[in-house]
């Protein structure tokens, strides 16, 4: 949910005024670079617990349990702004810190015409040596690189001494829109060329993705279809709403319809900016409803379940489901998920399948809201609670597949050696 879209819809009441002043008393960020493989604290050991405040399961749960440095602490969320979930939802939207990013904009013209525009940080090309992990950053429904969640993951990552790229979708975060057709839970398309293009303009890095909410709904699609074949080699899904029948639903509840309409707006927005792409579209596409929907089921209605072939936009969303993908991810994941999270509801979370995949692991916190995780150090305007434990997991995969191909490069290495000795001995 991005930041700008919740404003235009939603006015901002006077308690949250009163946050917003509570908040300005914070500490402002301040931020030390550091390479990767730089330690800054230890490890939880195997046989250390998780605190009884996080739910954390999985089927690698034990194989990745070791990767994280704090979960062992209680999950402790901020006072007044975590007391209930919207609050803590439209408080991260709005007042959490931005942090200021100089980025590059490049422009990737897909095979059919469409545009996306891929946001890298300026200088990295020259300052970061090309085989530093890359790990590609997709937003939520309208959101890009402005986003407040998406600098603060960016920013940790780079001092980290990774390269990062934020994926905007087209027609968010000002992408262009070149053709009358824009992104859904269910088109994959243009994830198969972001990952191909980074992975061919940076050959010798290890690829990683981060997704929010419908952004994690389209990484784990792509992990699960792509299976074995995946060229990540790590992934971290937050607040995916997994079974969008069941967010769906949840969506036209009591105060959620402000949400919806917000959400609706902003995708009304990005239309309107292309409505002349949209004039002469014939078959069952309705452009009117898109053009004034209070809803994005109404925006997916008119536009979107047709442009993806789909009968109707109940067939869309059992289709476009990340839940069903699981069974099939054989990529290290992690999922992270807050048990109030009104927008992907914890209900819809595949916990069954997670459990049953060596290669998944999920995280449960007790609160968090959608996209808000106002808990941490940091807290209340820094960087969510889930920043530092996703580089953890990041920076876990990371050294395990330097370290493999270390080992990898010695033994061959060494048979190259023998291999020598013993033409030598023949001659």
């Amino acid at each position: 949910m991005a930041r700008a879209s919740i404003g235009s819809a939603t006015p901002i009441s006077s308690s949250f005024y009163r946050l917003k002043k509570l908040s300005n008393s914070s500490p402002p960020l301040h931020v030390t670079f550091r390479h990767s493989n730089t330690s800054c604290a230890t490890t939880m050991s195997d046989g250390e617990a998780p605190h009884p405040s996080l739910q954390v399961s999985g089927g690698a749960r034990h194989k990745f349990l070791s990767a994280f440095k704090s979960l062992h602490n209680p999950y402790n969320p901020y006072p007044i702004v975590s007391g209930n979930r919207h609050i803590e939802t439209i408080f991260a939207a709005f007042f959490r810190d931005v942090p200021d990013l100089r980025l590059r904009r490049e422009c990737l013209r897909t095979k059919d015409d469409g545009s996306i525009a891929l946001d890298w940080v300026s200088g990295d090309d020259r300052s970061l040596p090309p085989d530093s992990p890359l790990l590609i950053l997709l937003p939520g429904l309208t959101g890009g690189s402005d986003d407040s969640y998406v600098r603060h993951m960016l920013l940790r990552a780079r001092s980290r001494g990774w390269r990062v790229v934020v994926f905007n979708s087209r027609g968010c975060g000002d992408s262009p829109v070149t053709t009358p057709q824009f992104y859904s839970a269910s088109f994959l398309g243009d994830m198969y060329e972001v990952v191909a293009h980074v992975s061919n303009r940076y050959p010798a890095a290890n690829l990683y993705a981060v997704g929010w909410s419908l952004g994690a709904n389209i990484l784990v699609r792509y992990l699960g279809q792509e299976s074995h074949s995946c060229l990540l080699s790590g992934a971290v899904s937050l607040c995916n709403p997994f079974n969008l029948v069941i967010a769906d639903e949840d969506f036209h509840k009591g105060f959620n319809n402000v949400y919806d309409k917000a959400l609706a707006n902003s995708l009304r927005k990005i239309f309107t900016k292309h409505a002349l792409l949209f004039e002469d579209m014939e078959g069952e596409f309705n452009i009117s409803l898109a053009a004034n929907a209070k809803t994005v089921r109404e925006f997916d209605d008119g536009l979107t379940r047709v442009s993806f072939g789909f009968k109707s936009v109940d067939d869309y969303y059992s289709n476009s489901s990340s839940s069903d993908s699981i069974t099939n991810v054989c990529t290290p994941l992690l999922c992270i998920q807050a048990a109030n999270d009104p927008i992907a509801p914890a209900r819809g979370i595949p916990r069954k399948d997670i459990e049953e995949n060596s290669n998944c692991m999920l995280i449960v916190t007790p609160k968090g809201g959608h996209l808000g995780w106002v808990a941490g150090p940091d807290a209340p305007r820094g960087c969510p609670w889930t920043d530092p434990h996703v580089m953890d997991f990041l920076e876990y995969i990371e050294h395990d597949k330097s370290t493999s191909a270390a080992c990898a490069s010695n033994q061959e290495t060494m048979n190259n050696g023998v291999t020598e000795r013993f033409q030598h001995l023949e001659v």
